[in-house]
């Protein structure tokens, strides 16, 4: 079958990985969380894909299964729990350990298991398993940004997936009978040259689609072990257990000696977290500058002051009906000079209110709706702090069924819109995603909806007894 992306003669695989997460982006193909650079994309139909794993004839003969963290592969840890097959599923980024065994409750029900394949039962359900367990993995199953039906697989470009496999085979978990899935969407199946799949590189036996099964007959050897010499010293202290693992094979007589990577020579072993705040936060900038300059002209406030402020100039674009009229920018420029500010008044506030006044320049904004009738601001605000996604301000509009939570930067709301993203109250399930002036340019397909509602300026109630730092109430 084609591909529907064609790739350039001498592609690299950052141009592959861009090509389709561009491609991804454009068409509208992802859910959250976006957009996709820089990530495992979560596409949509990943549940129509992950179901088809279990009509694989490899997967009813295996009984350990491990199943990366990635959120389109939820389907497939769901799959493997109703199966009732043992469930590893790595720590992300490795940061404590290598696997967590995920333990659902004697006599879960579907709705249990469902919890216990997402990113928050994976926290909460989940058993540390250490190098020197004794695990046999019988399939694994791994999120590509692009694959080949030669199986060749790329990556997001860290790395974390060749390691993981790496360190199985050095701990005796894996063999060449272990089978590898990975699971995409159609677009994500590209012509990838075998020059560029490296010893360490991954391969797959069987691609799962929304509408393909493709066995890929891949004869390239899979890792057999850590190859040091593509790691540095600094990589080690990043993660401990490859620290570990590199102490025991050094004991046993190993050659462990360790090589200075080039960082452009070899991007797929670097940490690139950097990249992905460098890459969204200009496209949220842009939208606040745009703000910002069309309230200059309106000759209430200038261009520097909008960057330096962005969320301040963002709350005024959000007012309901009309946002950033003169009578708003006037009424901020008062309080800017410290003019009439009912929260400056009350003692109580103190500390709390300085999400008026000194919100950091980054903060970030969440959409929180389908909140059911009846439902009290402090449960809310519980549920939040039991799921550590408690914010520095929270808006709540109760009447209109919905609640806006700002979060100190992009990465700490993306990091509360993964732990929302299974929030349940009172048998209502809720909708978290980035409020709409936080998303940049318009995405296609957005045109023919209704308009996400952006949080309005409200009057601040200061709440003083909890760790959420404000709460506003419309």
């Amino acid at each position: 079958m084609e591909p529907v992306i064609l790739m350039k003669p001498g592609a690299s695989k950052w141009d592959i990985r861009q090509k389709v997460w561009d491609y991804i982006e454009e068409n509208n193909l992802a859910n959250f969380p976006r957009p996709v650079h820089n990530r495992i994309p979560n596409f949509k139909g990943a549940f129509t894909a992950c179901a088809k794993l279990s009509q694989l004839e490899a997967f009813t003969q295996t009984a350990e299964v491990k199943v990366d963290p990635d959120k389109p592969l939820e389907g497939a840890r769901l799959a493997v729990l109703q199966a009732r097959k043992t469930l590893l599923v790595p720590t992300p980024r490795l940061r404590t350990g290598l696997f967590n065994n995920i333990t659902p409750p004697q006599g879960a029900s579907k709705e249990q298991l469902r919890i216990c394949s997402s990113s928050q039962g994976v926290k909460d359900f989940s058993v540390p398993v250490g190098l020197d367990a004794k695990v046999k993995v019988d399939l694994v199953v791994v999120g590509s940004v692009a694959v080949s039906e030669k199986g060749f697989r790329i990556g997001k470009g860290e790395g974390y997936a060749d390691m993981e496999y790496g360190m199985m085979a050095s701990m005796g978990a894996v063999d060449d009978s272990t089978v590898v899935v990975t699971i995409v969407h159609d677009c994500q199946v590209v012509d990838i040259p075998e020059a560029l799949i490296e010893k360490h590189d991954l391969t797959v036996d069987y691609i799962l689609t929304p509408t393909r099964v493709i066995k890929t007959n891949c004869l390239r050897p899979k890792p057999q072990g850590i190859i040091w010499t593509k790691l540095d010293t600094e990589k080690l202290e990043r993660i401990p257990i490859l620290k570990k693992l590199h102490a025991l094979e050094d004991q046993a007589g190993k050659d462990v000696t360790l090589g200075a990577v080039p960082l452009a020579a070899e991007p797929g072993l670097q940490i690139t977290q950097p990249r992905r705040q460098t890459r969204r936060r200009p496209r949220q900038n842009t939208q606040q500058d745009a703000e910002g300059e069309s309230k200059q002209e309106k000759g209430a406030v200038s261009e520097p002051k909008a960057r330096q402020r962005p969320a301040r100039v963002r709350k005024e674009s959000r007012g309901d009906g009309g946002g950033g009229n003169k009578g708003e920018i006037s009424e901020r420029g008062k309080e800017r000079r410290g003019g009439n500010m009912k929260e400056k008044g009350s003692e109580e506030g103190g500390s709390e209110v300085m999400s008026q006044r000194k919100l950091p320049p980054s903060v970030t904004t969440v959409y929180l709706g389908g909140i059911p009738a009846g439902l009290r601001v402090s449960e809310l605000k519980t549920a939040l702090r039991e799921r550590e996604a408690a914010p520095l301000r929270l808006t709540w509009q109760g009447a209109q069924h919905r609640a806006f939570l700002d979060y100190i930067d992009l990465q700490a709301a993306e990091l509360a819109l993964e732990a929302l993203q299974d929030l349940t109250l009172n048998g209502h399930s809720l909708q978290a995603e980035l409020a709409k002036s936080q998303r940049g340019s318009k995405r296609p397909g957005q045109s023919k909806r209704g308009p996400r509602p952006s949080a309005p300026k409200t009057k601040t109630a200061p709440d003083t007894k909890g760790d959420i730092n404000e709460m506003t109430e419309k």
